[in-house]
């Protein structure tokens, strides 16, 4: 279980969220059996997801990230709702790359520095919302803050980190902060914002210390009083349901599904979990039956 803390300033400028995802991560990789780069990159994409989650205003919102680059990872997906709970996947998570000039994981290697980066809120209304921005760097902090900036027109400041054991490829850290500024933000907020980061450590760093999410947020923003607004203790969570299997089947048509019914057993496994739905002919059948009653 994760842990998302979400404060504003005494001033009413700005607010900050710090999280804690490492075991949101860690089931992720667990799930996918993601290398090092793709634990990185689909860990910064679940975080990314989570904080989006976690403003949602209804209860039944939800927020999906698609992250479509031109590297060899190829699409990487989170979804959250509005508990911050999140899932995701990325297309090839067997990738190996070597690390980038800093010593770091190639995030932006794996990711690809060409594509873009969508967003897609469902808020219950009769369209979703949906923004999209060109990927800026592919490191995924630098983009969400492009995002942010270019289609909701909010001033935002943006950290993801995950840190990968060595030994066991697993998950030691992985987390983030966000700060965004409101309305009532001036020119001197921006520079006071500016100041307090210029000698920030890196997010891995600060949690691996053992800082809480609080202590992140008033390390970040050391020159401003801050109020905690709320606190979330999200999860990885799939939403999958051997229903809404039936209902994909049932989507791919007729002939699709007869050609499936010759077969001893159906097999469907989630793209988000390693859950797998199995079908004997006999249910296929019954979705050809359906599938013809829908036509």
């Amino acid at each position: 279980m994760g842990r998302i803390v979400r404060m504003i300033s005494d001033d009413g400028t700005l607010t900050v969220m710090a999280a804690d995802t490492a075991d949101i991560v860690e089931r992720a990789r667990q799930i996918h059996n993601t290398t090092p780069v793709t634990t990185a990159a689909l860990g910064r994409l679940l975080t990314a997801a989570s904080f989006m989650g976690a403003v949602l205003k209804g209860r039944d919102d939800s927020v999906t990230i698609r992250l479509n680059g031109d590297g060899p990872a190829g699409s990487i997906i989170a979804a959250a709702d509005s508990e911050g709970n999140v899932r995701g996947y990325v297309a090839n998570p067997g990738v190996e790359l070597p690390k980038n000039e800093k010593g770091k994981l190639d995030v932006s290697g794996a990711v690809g520095k060409n594509g873009t980066l969508t967003v897609m809120k469902d808020l219950g209304l009769k369209e979703p919302y949906i923004g999209q921005v060109p990927i800026v760097s592919g490191e995924i902090a630098e983009d969400i803050t492009s995002y942010y900036a270019v289609s909701e027109q909010i001033p935002t400041v943006c950290a993801l980190g995950v840190l990968v054991s060595k030994e066991d490829r697993s998950v030691i850290t992985a987390g983030g902060f966000i700060i965004q500024l409101l309305p009532t933000a001036e020119d001197d907020t921006i520079d006071k914002v500016e100041k307090c980061l210029e000698n920030i450590e890196p997010v891995t760093t600060m949690l691996a210390k053992g800082m809480s999410p609080e202590e992140i947020c008033r390390t970040v923003l050391d020159g401003f009083p801050l109020q905690t607004l709320d606190e979330m203790h999200p999860s990885y969570v799939c939403t999958c349901s051997r229903q809404r299997v039936e209902k994909a089947l049932v989507s791919t048509g007729i002939e699709e599904l007869e050609d499936m019914a010759k077969d001893e057993v159906t097999r469907v496994s989630c793209h988000f979990c390693d859950k797998v739905y199995e079908f004997t002919p006999a249910e296929i059948r019954a979705l050809v039956s359906k599938a013809k009653q829908q036509n």
